[in-house]
């Protein structure tokens, strides 16, 4: 049975790290009974895997969960079949994703996620949990094996997601590239997930938490539509 937490982002404006959402983690380890959690920090390219480690570690040790990473065990299957909880954090989702697959790990995150173990991720750790990466917003750095990720949600989330059109920029909007995508993909939704919100999955089970924003929700021939708060959204698992 799925136990998911797919968190749009790490850091608001004038925020820490993870501060808009630690009670969000702490209540939701606590009603999973997370006591260790396994780190894959692969999405950090900019800064070490040591660093974002001990990031993690010290604000997960607020609510007496510890954090180890998957980089520094000498076998890193095994270190995901013996997690008990899984961590994804946020940066470049194509470092991640690339690096799942360099070491094989992959398909057994996803069949522990299956399986019933939590798996928490935001940004880029939410992007992994859906069927591909397609959309993430940053740039290709890098070629993994597939665009396929770890498929344990039907839908798509292109988290971060934004309505502005900056003055003076004549690209495309997320709405455009939405749009794009979903010509090429007609039969799959894609859910804007703003910053600030995420989502609970268990089982078959979905409810957008967060601060009061709404989720953009887009579908090829239908029409755009925004979810708030406490929405019946568990068409997006069927």
């Amino acid at each position: 049975m799925r136990n998911l937490l797919l968190i749009s982002n790490s850091t608001n404006p004038g925020e820490p790290y993870l501060g808009w959402c630690k009670e969000l983690i702490a209540n939701w380890c606590k009603e999973n009974h997370v006591k260790t959690a396994l780190l894959i920090p692969f999405a950090g390219v900019t800064v070490s895997w040591d660093d974002l480690t001990s990031k993690v570690k010290e604000i997960y040790a607020e609510f007496d969960v510890e954090i180890s990473s998957i980089h520094q065990y000498p076998n890193p299957v095994e270190a995901v079949k013996n997690a008990e909880c899984i961590v994804v954090n946020g940066g470049s989702t194509w470092n991640l994703l690339a690096e799942c697959y360099k070491q094989d790990i992959l398909d057994v995150m996803r069949e522990k996620a299956l399986s019933g173990t939590p798996y928490m991720g935001w940004s880029a750790g939410s992007n992994l949990a859906c069927p591909t990466i397609k959309t993430t917003n940053d740039m290709p750095i890098i070629e993994p094996e597939s665009f396929n990720a770890m498929n344990l949600i039907p839908f798509q989330i292109n988290p971060h997601y934004l309505d502005a059109h900056p003055t003076g920029h004549g690209g495309e909007t997320r709405e455009d590239r939405i749009k794009e995508f979903m010509v090429i993909n007609p039969n799959t939704y894609v859910a804007g997930l703003r910053e600030a919100t995420a989502l609970v999955i268990k089982g078959d089970k979905i409810e957008l938490v967060g601060r009061e924003k709404n989720m953009r929700v887009f579908k090829f021939g239908q029409e755009i539509k925004e979810y708030p708060l406490g929405s019946n959204i568990e068409f997006l698992l069927k």
